[in-house]
């Protein structure tokens, strides 16, 4: 315990998570640009507004099948109209209506000159091939979508920022986006650190422990579409100097695990510092995780290479993943955004911790109240409970909470 009572945690000089977050988006500085087809970019940002080349739609067309007519006013039931023709979806005709003059038409067909409002097909009889009858009142410009009703030549699609999502690309598509500029997605090599690390059943009877941090970031980014690669080092300062700064040469972001506490084995803050990388931050007061560091070298060519160290437990990797490299991915991607936190209602008492805790929780409505539940098995080298756990909540450092308190979350997929 410290002088204050608060355990682990609580000296001097820890900076809060929210100030680790502001830091990061004072240094980070987004990457540059490239045009890629439309279809390659799920989840990418765009670096440009997009305008849309063309009216939709094209034309004038019809919204259901039926039959184009051209009235004077409304259509009274029982009336009869000349039947011209048949237009179907993807061909237009030179055909121009006349008062009295009706044509048979599918749903997307382009409607002809002088077509005044769209008989549904389900309240019109047909005679024969020259007349038909409207059996029901019909007013006037009925079914008919007008030129660009939905969007206009000009306008503006979507901002730049905006993330790609399936919705997002079917409508660029719609509107004939083939290719957008997008922010490049950051070239990331990930450094799992540490001698205990098995690579197999023949090396876990050994005393070591299979690695789960290597798996939890490579899928993390394969969510996002991203690929990384991933290096194992030996706890050795040697080791670890060559490779970190082989890495920082051609990479974006240099992710580790394990190596930045103050043990006798934990090198990857020294070694970084001496090769010239500035430091950030290290050591936040928030559990589990207190000894990430971040740190930024910049290169000869005005790029940078960030370095994100994460402690080597797999929780504390796993809420760095969720908050910090989804923070500073985005960050490299133009996108300053801290994350979406929601609020929820806890359903028991929490004791008080001197850093501010994520814990992994099953979140839940209640008669239409968001709750959150905490599970068990918190501690950082546990990962068990991500079975169950749908977010991580935030607990405030230093105070007790009682059910029913208010706190923040961040669902997990």
């Amino acid at each position: 315990m410290n002088s204050h009572g608060l355990g682990c945690g609580a000296e001097q000089g820890l900076i809060t998570v929210d100030q680790a977050l502001d830091l990061m988006f004072t240094r980070i500085q987004p990457l540059s640009t490239e045009i890629i087809e439309l279809k390659q970019a799920l989840n990418r940002y765009l670096a440009t507004d997009l305008y849309s080349p063309i009216n939709l739609p094209l034309f004038a067309q019809s919204a259901v099948d039926g039959y184009a007519i051209c009235a004077t006013s409304m259509i009274e039931s029982d009336t009869e109209f000349e039947l011209m023709g048949e237009i179907q979806a993807g061909h237009s005709s030179a055909l121009h209506l006349k008062v009295g003059q009706a044509v048979r038409i599918f749903t997307g067909a382009e409607t002809p000159i002088g077509t005044t409002t769209i008989a549904r097909q389900e309240i019109v009889q047909v005679f024969d091939l020259s007349k038909i009858e409207i059996r029901a009142p019909l007013k006037p410009h009925v079914d008919i979508r007008d030129l660009g009703e939905e969007i206009s030549e000009g306008q503006l699609l979507t901002p730049a920022g905006q993330q790609l999502s399936v919705g997002a690309i079917a409508a660029l598509s719609m509107a004939g986006i083939q290719h957008v500029e997008v922010f490049r997605y950051p070239k990331v090599a990930v450094v799992i650190t540490g001698d205990e690390v098995a690579r197999d059943m023949e090396d876990y009877s050994t005393g070591k422990i299979f690695d789960a941090n290597g798996p939890l970031i490579e899928t993390c980014f394969q969510k996002q579409g991203q690929q990384v690669e991933i290096f194992h080092v030996a706890d050795t300062e040697v080791a670890v100097k060559d490779l970190i700064q082989k890495l920082s040469k051609s990479y974006d972001l240099i992710l580790t695990t394990g190596g930045v506490s103050v043990g006798d084995y934990d090198f990857i803050r020294p070694v970084t510092l001496a090769l010239g990388f500035e430091q950030i931050f290290w050591k936040v007061k928030q559990k589990p995780g207190k000894p990430i560091f971040f740190a930024v070298l910049e290169r000869e060519d005005t790029s940078a290479c960030y370095l994100l160290g994460l402690p080597g437990n797999p929780a504390a990797v796993y809420v760095g993943m969720q908050i910090y490299t989804s923070v500073l991915l985005n960050a490299l991607q133009g996108q300053k955004q801290l994350p979406n936190w929601f609020s929820a209602v806890l359903t028991h008492d929490l004791k008080m911790d001197a850093r501010e805790r994520f814990l992994r929780m099953s979140a839940h409505f209640d008669q239409s109240i968001l709750k959150v539940t905490s599970l068990s098995n918190q501690q950082a080298h546990m990962l068990s409970n991500l079975m169950q756990a749908n977010c991580l909540v935030r607990i405030p450092a230093g105070q007790g909470l009682t059910k029913g308190h208010i706190v923040q979350g961040l669902f997990i997929h």
